[in-house]
């Protein structure tokens, strides 16, 4: 309920620091900038933090347009329409990606997306990634 409220209510409202955000300006700002910290603070990146393990290496929920709505860790990208990651979930389908090592994080890893579902349409993307040496194991 976390995640679907979050991606519902960013759909609905788009806060305007978030509206101003683009790549770049996403890039420049650092991990202690507050609009960085809102993400992991909200109740979605709450509750994200309460279901990691050591198997997740990051994990993010994107609004309709691909927008970030919450995550673990600052990701590498604001946005991530235009990408198999996001477009694909809003599609209602689950998307896997190929094995890589994460930019933001510096581990191999593979990503799982699936939409984040309200009444049964997407509404946003869930983003999943897991460490591929805790896989292994």
């Amino acid at each position: 309920p976390a995640i679907v409220e979050a991606a519902r209510t960013h759909n609905a409202s788009l806060p305007p620091e978030h509206a101003a955000l683009t790549q770049d300006k996403w890039r420049s700002l650092t991990v202690l900038d507050p609009i960085v910290r809102g993400f992991n603070k909200n109740p979605a990146g709450q509750f994200l933090k309460s279901k990691k393990d050591d198997l997740v290496t990051e994990a993010f929920v994107s609004d309709a347009a691909g927008r970030k709505v919450a995550f673990l860790a600052k990701t590498s990208a604001w946005c991530h329409q235009g990408k198999d990651k996001h477009d694909v979930p809003m599609t209602g389908k689950t998307w896997q990606g190929p094995i890589e090592v994460d930019e933001s994080s510096g581990q191999q890893q593979l990503q799982i997306a699936v939409p984040v579902l309200d009444g049964g349409k997407p509404i946003g993307s869930l983003v999943v990634g897991l460490s591929l040496s805790k896989l292994a194991l």
